[in-house]
């Protein structure tokens, strides 16, 4: 019912933001993995709420707990559940959307395609489902980075607050050094104060992560329907807010001759690698070695603190107040999410592509 992704490495996400606790079932997590859970802790704690005046101020430690799947420190191979409690909902600040629809919201098409839903923080179109899926793709990174392939996040712009350098040019262990998680200290504060001058207005704003994986092997990825980049596309418009993903040369591609995007292919220490990289590390849907790279599009949150006309449940016309804590730009929070979520394909195309060569 669209709450499980994956093949090899399989991940279930369950619970709603104003439940009694959020989390994940992960199965194929490689038996024997070392599990570090000061590490997965460490990763929701980049994404846990209220950790800045730029994010939603709801308090939430997102302490998890792994009730399954892990002894004596490392992965038995059998499934990994892993559970965060909710300890600061606010049910009563969502009371007065019991029967309206707010615009841009899930709660129309929830209430259409199930004749019930949960108005409480959103239920289960919340973005506070993610965590599930940030501890899902710690397990992930684990097992990745103990093979060298390091994914790496950023925010790289904010309304038309745009960084105009390429990963290359860019220092990403300064990411985590200020609150938008942007390496370049200028444009980090610009966009800081964009996003609270949107906030003080009582209103939103949107932005873009880019995303690079270094250390893929070639080989990984299937070469018809589940292409290693439509699997990353997937996973990232499946992301809360998400409106676009370009990889590699992307829109910006379709400027350029075949002359000038065509990767040239050489050899250098015995290794094939390209002259350039328009194609983003991928091709014919295979990963060819180079790293990947990514952007993925987040709207504006649709929860504003102004008045907003729309309808109730009967069609009547009504008009909806933004009420309870929400994030005025969805993009500092997100970086991790988009980790995760890129770990999660490259170690499930990793362990499939173990099952379809000999070595």
């Amino acid at each position: 019912m669209g709450n499980t992704f994956g093949t090899k490495f399989k991940i279930t996400t369950f619970g709603e933001s104003h439940g009694k606790a959020i989390g994940v079932i992960v199965d194929g997590c490689p038996a024997g993995l070392p599990v570090d859970e000061a590490f997965i802790q460490s990763e929701l704690a980049r994404r846990k709420p209220g950790q800045s005046k730029i994010t939603t101020q709801r308090k939430e430690n997102d302490e998890m707990q792994i009730l399954s799947g892990v002894f004596e420190g490392k992965a038995t191979g059998t499934p990994i559940q892993i559970l965060i409690w909710n300890q600061d909902a606010k049910s009563k600040d969502y009371s007065h959307i019991a029967e309206k629809f707010r615009p841009s919201h899930a709660d129309y098409t929830y209430h259409e395609k199930y004749g019930v839903r949960d108005y409480r923080g959103g239920g289960r179109s919340s973005a506070r489902e993610t965590a599930a899926r940030v501890a899902a793709g710690a397990l992930a990174k684990l097992y990745l980075n103990a093979k060298d392939i390091q994914v790496n996040a950023y925010v790289s712009q904010v309304g038309d607050v745009k960084l105009n350098k390429s990963y290359q040019e860019l220092d990403l262990t300064k990411t985590e050094d200020n609150i938008v998680r942007c390496p370049d200290p200028g444009m980090a504060e610009k966009m800081i104060t964009l996003i609270d001058d949107t906030r003080k207005d009582r209103d939103t704003i949107g932005g873009v992560v880019s995303c690079v994986i270094r250390g893929v092997p070639a080989g990984l990825g299937e070469p018809v329907f589940d292409k290693l980049h439509a699997d990353l596309a997937k996973a990232m418009m499946g992301i809360n807010a998400v409106k676009g993903f370009e990889y590699g040369s992307g829109f910006e591609g379709v400027k350029m001759k075949g002359s000038q995007h065509n990767d040239a292919i050489f050899t250098e220490d015995g290794k094939v690698r390209t002259k350039t990289n328009y194609s983003g590390g991928i091709q014919g849907g295979i990963s060819n070695g180079e790293d990947i790279y990514f952007n993925v599009a987040f709207k504006p949150v649709a929860t504003i603190m102004n008045d907003q006309e729309s309808i109730d449940v009967n069609g009547e016309k009504t008009i909806v107040s933004g009420k309870g804590r929400h994030d005025p730009c969805v993009v500092p929070r997100a970086v991790p999410i988009v980790e995760a979520m890129a770990a999660i394909v490259i170690i499930d195309h990793f362990l499939l592509n173990l099952t379809t060569k000999l070595s």
